[in-house]
């Protein structure tokens, strides 16, 4: 029996064989998680004016991002930080991603906010700090929504899968998993980006997989790097941040591409795509 065979599967409807095809994750816009075509959710960290967030969504969308990330509620750990700008963010990001036919992911932290970030956003992220919060995973499982778990800062795989076993039981079978990284003994870059997690994961689940390289690595020069070998590795998609000025912003700037940097990507992701048979978003007319 190898490695892979002898994982325990206490997780019953998230494991590979509970269901005869792959799960495909479909948004109202069209961008799919799971297909031949490699999602792209771009964005800021954080919202942080109309003017910033439109400017964003422009530039992604115009080199093939279908999904504007950017956060409304940011967890932080320090209670002094930018926190985010709540519900005037959340109608930024729905009003910019409908000028340029993206649709919405974002960031829900408590459950009592689960009803108002579903009315703007298309899917709702359960970040790393909160992948075991079971209260906010049965609310959001129930929310009808489609939902970006993301990968805790020390959760094993199993744990994780658990995690989406939370989502599943409550009725939500729209779940895609972010591999973020997990933390790590060294401390050169923010995180230790697993890409082994992308074709163990296949193996071990029907769920579609995505890569978010920017808080895998912390370090904006890695994250073309590691983007194009999570794409390598069988990656359904990336979320990666983007920022007009990220020297000047309000969180995560170290990790943030610019707009020249997000574009240069596009295009690397693009080759390696098509050398796998698959291919990125079209590009909208912005």
């Amino acid at each position: 029996m190898d490695r892979l065979t002898a994982l325990p599967h206490a997780y019953k409807l998230a494991r590979r064989d509970a269901r005869s095809t792959r799960t495909v994750v479909q948004l109202p816009n069209g961008a799919g998680f799971g297909g031949d075509v490699v999602a792209i959710c771009a964005g800021p960290c954080s919202v942080e004016s109309r003017e910033q967030i439109e400017a964003t969504a422009q530039a992604v969308a115009r080199r093939g991002a279908n999904v504007l990330r950017g956060g409304a509620f940011k967890p932080r750990t320090s209670p002094y930080a930018f926190q985010g700008m709540g519900r005037d963010a959340l109608k930024l990001l729905r009003d910019a991603a409908d000028r340029f036919g993206m649709a919405v992911v974002t960031e829900v932290l408590d459950p009592r906010d689960v009803e108002l970030v579903a009315k703007y956003a298309d899917m709702l992220q359960i970040g790393a700090r909160n992948m075991q919060n079971f209260s906010l995973l049965r609310e959001v499982g129930e929310a009808g929504k489609p939902v970006l778990l993301k990968r805790g800062l020390s959760a094993t795989i199993e744990e994780w899968l658990m995690a989406a076993e939370y989502l599943l039981v409550a009725g939500n079978n729209e779940i895609v998993l972010c591999e973020r990284g997990v933390r790590s003994f060294d401390n050169a870059t923010r995180n230790l980006l697993d890409i082994a997690a992308v074709p163990l994961l296949k193996s071990l689940s029907h769920l579609p997989v995505i890569v978010d390289p920017s808080h895998g690595t912390g370090v904006a020069k890695l994250v073309a790097p590691m983007a194009l070998a999570a794409v390598a590795a069988g990656a359904d998609g990336l979320l990666i941040e983007v920022h007009p000025d990220p020297p000047t912003a309000a969180s995560d700037g170290p990790q943030s591409l610019t707009f020249e940097q997000f574009d240069a990507l596009m295009g690397q992701v693009d080759t390696v795509a098509r050398a796998l048979g698959r291919r990125v978003p079209a590009a909208v007319a912005a």
